[in-house]
Protein backbone atom coordinates (compact mmCIF):
# COMPACT_ATOMS: atom_id res chain seq x y z
CA UNK A 1 0.00 0.00 0.00
CA UNK A 2 1.26 3.46 -0.89
CA UNK A 3 1.21 5.91 2.01
CA UNK A 4 2.28 9.51 2.46
CA UNK A 5 3.10 11.56 5.55
CA UNK A 6 3.49 15.16 6.58
CA UNK A 7 6.20 16.86 8.64
CA UNK A 8 4.49 16.04 11.95
CA UNK A 9 5.20 12.37 11.33
CA UNK A 10 8.84 13.14 10.51
CA UNK A 11 9.22 15.04 13.79
CA UNK A 12 7.57 12.21 15.76
CA UNK A 13 9.96 9.78 14.09
CA UNK A 14 13.03 11.83 14.99
CA UNK A 15 12.14 12.50 18.62
CA UNK A 16 12.32 9.44 20.86
CA UNK A 17 10.53 11.45 23.55
CA UNK A 18 7.48 12.02 21.32
CA UNK A 19 4.35 10.04 22.27
CA UNK A 20 4.00 8.95 18.63
CA UNK A 21 7.66 8.02 18.11
CA UNK A 22 7.17 4.25 18.09
CA UNK A 23 4.18 4.40 15.71
CA UNK A 24 6.05 6.79 13.39
CA UNK A 25 9.08 4.49 13.40
CA UNK A 26 6.97 1.48 12.48
CA UNK A 27 5.22 3.45 9.73
CA UNK A 28 8.45 4.69 8.14
CA UNK A 29 10.23 1.35 8.38
CA UNK A 30 7.27 -0.67 7.08
CA UNK A 31 6.00 1.58 4.28
CA UNK A 32 8.84 3.96 3.35
CA UNK A 33 6.16 6.60 2.77
CA UNK A 34 6.13 9.43 0.30
CA UNK A 35 6.70 12.91 1.66
CA UNK A 36 6.17 16.15 -0.20
CA UNK A 37 9.45 18.05 -0.50
CA UNK A 38 7.98 21.01 1.43
CA UNK A 39 7.50 18.77 4.48
CA UNK A 40 11.26 18.46 4.75
CA UNK A 41 11.58 22.24 5.03
CA UNK A 42 8.77 22.30 7.59
CA UNK A 43 10.54 19.65 9.68
CA UNK A 44 13.82 21.57 9.41
CA UNK A 45 12.04 24.73 10.54
CA UNK A 46 10.53 22.93 13.53
CA UNK A 47 13.86 21.42 14.55
CA UNK A 48 15.81 24.68 14.28
CA UNK A 49 13.15 27.15 15.34
CA UNK A 50 12.72 26.39 19.03
CA UNK A 51 9.05 25.41 18.80
CA UNK A 52 9.92 22.10 20.50
CA UNK A 53 11.44 23.84 23.57
CA UNK A 54 14.88 23.17 22.18
CA UNK A 55 16.67 24.31 19.07
CA UNK A 56 19.02 22.29 16.91
CA UNK A 57 21.68 23.91 14.82
CA UNK A 58 21.21 23.87 11.07
CA UNK A 59 24.04 21.32 10.82
CA UNK A 60 22.40 19.01 13.40
CA UNK A 61 19.03 19.21 11.65
CA UNK A 62 20.65 18.61 8.26
CA UNK A 63 22.47 15.57 9.61
CA UNK A 64 19.20 14.16 10.98
CA UNK A 65 17.52 14.68 7.64
CA UNK A 66 20.34 13.04 5.71
CA UNK A 67 20.95 10.14 8.09
CA UNK A 68 17.51 9.39 9.54
CA UNK A 69 14.80 10.80 7.28
CA UNK A 70 16.04 10.48 3.69
CA UNK A 71 16.78 6.73 3.87
CA UNK A 72 13.26 6.06 5.19
CA UNK A 73 11.05 8.10 2.88
CA UNK A 74 10.46 8.68 -0.81
CA UNK A 75 10.35 12.32 -1.82
CA UNK A 76 7.77 13.68 -4.21
CA UNK A 77 7.03 17.15 -5.44
CA UNK A 78 4.60 19.05 -7.59
CA UNK A 79 5.85 20.49 -10.86
CA UNK A 80 5.10 24.10 -11.78
CA UNK A 81 1.80 23.28 -13.47
CA UNK A 82 0.63 21.06 -10.60
CA UNK A 83 1.58 23.70 -8.06
CA UNK A 84 -0.36 26.42 -9.88
CA UNK A 85 -3.36 24.12 -10.34
CA UNK A 86 -3.39 23.40 -6.60
CA UNK A 87 -3.15 27.09 -5.79
CA UNK A 88 -6.03 27.86 -8.15
CA UNK A 89 -8.13 25.09 -6.61
CA UNK A 90 -7.41 26.32 -3.09
CA UNK A 91 -10.13 28.98 -3.16
CA UNK A 92 -12.77 26.42 -4.06
CA UNK A 93 -11.62 24.27 -1.13
CA UNK A 94 -11.59 27.19 1.31
CA UNK A 95 -7.82 27.03 1.71
CA UNK A 96 -6.18 30.29 2.80
CA UNK A 97 -2.90 31.35 4.31
CA UNK A 98 -0.70 28.65 5.81
CA UNK A 99 -3.26 25.92 5.07
CA UNK A 100 -1.88 25.92 1.52
CA UNK A 101 1.04 23.80 2.74
CA UNK A 102 -1.28 21.07 4.01
CA UNK A 103 -3.24 21.29 0.76
CA UNK A 104 -0.03 20.89 -1.24
CA UNK A 105 0.90 17.83 0.85
CA UNK A 106 -2.46 16.27 -0.05
CA UNK A 107 -1.99 17.12 -3.72
CA UNK A 108 1.45 15.51 -3.71
CA UNK A 109 0.02 12.42 -1.96
CA UNK A 110 -2.72 12.24 -4.55
CA UNK A 111 -0.12 12.50 -7.33
CA UNK A 112 1.68 9.36 -6.10
CA UNK A 113 -1.71 7.63 -5.66
CA UNK A 114 -1.27 7.18 -1.91
CA UNK A 115 -4.13 5.26 -0.31
CA UNK A 116 -3.43 6.75 3.12
CA UNK A 117 -2.04 10.01 4.44
CA UNK A 118 -0.72 10.08 8.00
CA UNK A 119 -0.47 13.16 10.21
CA UNK A 120 -0.75 14.14 13.84
CA UNK A 121 -2.86 17.16 12.79
CA UNK A 122 -5.83 15.26 11.43
CA UNK A 123 -8.41 18.05 11.75
CA UNK A 124 -6.37 20.41 9.57
CA UNK A 125 -6.34 17.84 6.78
CA UNK A 126 -9.92 16.63 7.13
CA UNK A 127 -11.10 20.22 6.59
CA UNK A 128 -9.49 20.36 3.14
CA UNK A 129 -9.92 16.73 2.08
CA UNK A 130 -11.71 16.11 -1.22
CA UNK A 131 -12.89 13.06 -3.12
CA UNK A 132 -9.92 11.27 -4.67
CA UNK A 133 -7.51 12.30 -1.93
CA UNK A 134 -5.95 9.57 0.20
CA UNK A 135 -7.78 8.64 3.37
CA UNK A 136 -6.52 10.72 6.31
CA UNK A 137 -5.22 8.84 9.34
CA UNK A 138 -3.99 10.04 12.71
CA UNK A 139 -0.81 8.31 13.69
Amino acid sequence: MIVAVDSSILIAYLLSSDDQHHAASVLLKKHRPFVHRYALSEAFSTLTGGKLRFRLTAREATDLMRDDIFPNVRITELDDTELLEAMALSQERGVRGGAIYDFLHLNAARKVQAARFYTTDINDFKAIHRPGDPEIFHL
